[in-house]
């Protein structure tokens, strides 16, 4: 008997491990298909042969966490000091010395930059609902590539540092800062030295001769090894808890790109603020880059990503996997321009998608004026555009040639290996792009333009002899009145031809720079630029009965100090002869149609 139980017992067992076995086999065997199925390719060397060994495969459960560095946090909460906490700070006058000498190599405040600490904090200004969001436990590790030429030396380390304090270790495997052959002498051995010195995580690659801004961030991704590449600028600071909103879409969909929300950080103070709460990137047919409204499904769920039809530039986060199998950027594309339209068609017209992540906030210094010399190569950014129609635009191309014809004269280079790309991954039209992710573009930006609401010169009609003059100034800069050079034999004396267009802006004729008027107070001067629309600063209509110029939506009117050659903007007067203009061709048909032209 105890025999016979002896051997029930013994069979028991053996089935029972025969049956642990066979399940523990099942689970390896499917595990192992859908390492298969799932695998993310690393590099370029990789697209298309074999999945990488298991530990450098992103693979996705769905337990969340929260990722905020809390100790992090309260340690920069507690930092005091300029800069700090963003806050605008200032040079004093025995500081001044070093002021202009550095401005004019670097198109910012770079020696304020030199007086912040490169580690300063800087605001948590994300939308509350960031501050408790979780994202998956498991997400890709990272490389940030940053390219820079002659980048200043505080603002380069304040990029790095900013990556490095502000990101999880485990996710973070490098930092590579891309030399494009500069010729300050930081940017060579002692900026190698500081980074062995102090940021271990980053280094730095020289490049032998200056290849551009694009081929920079090529080399950059063709030395990383991590699962997901992240591209910044050079004088950047990343925020807190700035990476997971990153990389959650694309550990969920390798095909995806991501790209943060672009905070300023003022050319002259080194104020951190917010440029705003999120719009969907776009363009013009004259490849300016615009932008559209948010969703209202979007505006439902302000700390979700949304999807936007084009990137802003050079910062997005996209698998490196995808990122070769797109072939990457265009190698034919030179210096700069072009390429954030290039990666953007191609990701969505070849199965991608691309998302803004409100919960991912990086701050960038826009420079007051680019400070590199014109480096000699003809229209390259014209080539660039031509080069991205010709690939990826199909018919639409016509639009950008309408408006820039002469880049029909110039040479695209060869496409055969960018049309091989769109070809074997069998990519989408344009058509499809421009009515499925772009649906509302063409109402923003029509690619057949309404007629102009007015053009030429504009007179004051009490001091007839002054005329409007931008006197070929550029952004940022006060404009006047001065003496109308339709009178004069000299026709370079003054730049006084301007368009009232159906955007309901009025622009330097031929230009896309705008009369801009951002200060509240009457008797407010009238400054240069950059046209994005009619809504707020930009907005003008004509009154051809009361000859005025109102300006924005609580109308003020174009106003004049004749003596002082002064113009301005004040609260409108009926009995004031200076606010009254003569505009030289006025379109009384489409004046007369206004509220239902242009911009809404």
């Amino acid at each position: 008997m105890r025999r016979n139980l002896k051997t029930l017992l013994k069979y028991i067992l053996i089935s029972s491990v025969t049956v642990v076995f066979t399940v523990l086999f099942y689970r390896i065997f499917k595990t192992r298909e859908y390492l298969k199925d799932n695998a993310v390719f690393i590099g370029a060397q990789n697209i298309g042969i074999e999945p990488l060994a298991p530990q450098e495969i992103i693979l996705v459960d769905n337990e969340k966490i929260d990722w905020h560095d809390y100790g992090q946090i309260k340690r920069d909460l507690k930092r005091t000091g300029r800069g700090e906490q963003g806050k605008p700070e200032y040079l004093s006058d025995k500081e001044n010395q070093e002021y202009d000498a550095l401005y004019k190599v670097n198109g910012f405040n770079a020696a304020l930059s030199d007086k912040i600490a490169i580690d300063r904090a800087v605001p948590d200004i994300r939308h509350k609902g960031c501050q408790t969001k979780k994202y998956l436990k498991n997400l890709p590790t990272v490389s940030v590539i940053v390219p820079f030429h002659n980048e200043h030396w505080t603002t380069l380390l304040r990029t790095a540092a900013s990556v490095v304090n502000r990101s999880p270790p485990h996710l973070l495997k490098e930092v590579i800062l891309v030399d494009d052959f500069s010729s300050k002498p930081f940017s060579k051995k002692p900026l190698d030295d500081y980074l062995a010195a102090n940021l271990t995580k980053v280094r730095a690659i020289h490049l032998p001769e200056r290849s551009g801004l694009i081929r920079a961030r090529i080399a950059g991704a063709k030395a990383a090894t991590a699962e997901i590449l992240i591209f910044l600028d050079s004088h950047t600071e990343a925020n807190i808890n700035w990476l997971p909103p990153l990389l959650e879409p694309i550990a969920q969909d390798y095909k995806t790109c991501v790209c943060p929300f672009i905070d300023v950080i003022q050319y002259e103070t080194f104020e951190y603020r917010a440029q705003d709460e999120g719009a969907r990137g776009a363009f013009d047919w004259e490849f300016f880059y615009k932008r559209l409204p948010l969703l209202p499904e979007d505006l439902q769920h302000p700390t979700e990503p949304f999807k936007s039809p084009v990137m802003a530039g050079g910062l997005f986060a996209i698998s490196t996997k995808f990122f070769w199998e797109l072939g990457g950027y265009d190698e034919g594309l030179d210096i700069w321009g072009g390429e954030q339209y290039e990666l953007s068609f191609k990701i969505w017209q070849c199965g991608g998608q691309m998302y803004d992540a409100p919960c991912s906030r990086v701050g960038h210094i826009y420079r007051k004026y680019a400070p590199f010399p014109n480096p000699g190569k003809g229209d390259f950014v014209g080539r660039n555009y031509r080069r991205v129609a010709e690939v990826w635009m199909d018919e639409y191309a016509q639009y950008l040639y309408m408006r820039r014809p002469h880049y029909k004269n110039l040479d695209p280079g060869n496409l055969t290996k960018q049309r091989e790309i769109r070809e074997r991954l069998q990519c989408k039209p344009f058509k499809w792009f421009m009515e499925n992710i772009a649906f509302d573009l063409p109402l923003k930006y029509p690619p057949v333009e309404p007629g102009d609401f007015g053009v030429g010169e504009i007179r004051n009609l009490a001091a007839p002899e002054l005329c409007v003059d931008s006197g070929f100034k550029d952004r940022d800069q006060v404009i006047a009145v001065a003496p109308c050079i339709s009178d004069s034999k000299n026709k370079l004396k003054g730049e006084q031809n301007f368009t009232l267009t159906w955007h309901k802006d009025l622009r330097v004729k031929g230009k896309s720079i705008c009369l801009d008027v951002s200060d509240p107070n009457d008797k407010a001067d009238v400054t240069l630029y950059p046209c994005h629309g009619s809504k707020g600063n930009q907005y003008w209509k004509y009154d051809v009965e009361k000859q005025w110029f109102l300006h924005g939506g609580n109308p003020r009117c174009l106003d004049c100090d004749p003596g002082q050659k002064r113009l301005f903007v004040r609260s409108c007067d009926e009995n004031s002869k200076t606010q009254k203009w003569r505009f030289e061709n006025v379109n009384l048909t489409m004046i007369a149609d206004w509220e239902n032209i242009g911009i809404k």
